[in-house]
């Protein structure tokens, strides 16, 4: 059994979006970060950066939410949350994938700290940048890769959810708050909303 641990109101939000989107069994196990129950010796067992989320399948553990991502949608090709790997769109995939932990992320604390980055040596360029590259490529529509739904969307669309819906730390632009309405009609958005509420 998948075992997926996760902390309410936390970024452990965009592995149950995944998970209910997998439609695959899988056991939540409640790490509540509050408590501090993610320093436990069991469980930096799994994850030793000790953060949710994290998660398990038989002898593999895993942390960091777009690797889990990654993994359960290679690791289950039925559940068609990402194109194969012999599919020209893979690339495009994997670059939307870890766009949110590679850029969005770091531009978030960027616009929160107010910290001045050179572009030039920040990874992710600058906070501006960041979020025109993904406003002309939402823009295209209805998903990252075109037509079909992916692990990606599930990456980009809660980036887009705790910066400009729940936290309002990036203004809001036409694009996102399409693509922000398509991602919250999912059921499996929805369900996985409810289970991050606590």
């Amino acid at each position: 059994m998948i075992k997926l641990y996760w902390s309410p109101r936390s970024r452990s939000f965009s592995t149950l979006w995944l998970m209910e989107e997998s439609g695959l069994p899988y056991e939540r196990v409640l790490t509540d970060i509050s408590t501090g129950a993610q320093k436990a010796p069991a469980y930096l067992a799994i994850n030793p950066m000790g953060k949710v989320p994290a998660l398990s399948d038989g002898d593999a553990a895993l942390g960091e939410a777009a690797a889990i991502c990654a993994y359960i949608a290679d690791r289950f090709p039925e559940t068609r949350l990402a194109p194969a790997i012999t599919d020209p769109r893979r690339a495009r995939y994997l670059q939307w994938l870890f766009f949110s932990p590679s850029c969005i992320e770091p531009a978030i604390i960027q616009i929160f700290t107010k910290i001045e980055v050179p572009t030039s040596t920040a990874a992710w360029g600058s906070a501006t940048q960041v979020f025109d590259v993904l406003e002309a490529a939402l823009a295209k529509g209805p998903w990252i890769l075109g037509e079909e739904f992916s692990a990606a969307d599930i990456t980009i669309g809660s980036g887009l959810n705790f910066a400009v819906r729940l936290f309002k730390m990036v203004p809001s632009r036409p694009a996102f708050e399409a693509y922000l309405a398509r991602c919250m009609a999912r059921p499996a958005f929805q369900r996985a909303e409810k289970i991050a509420a606590g």
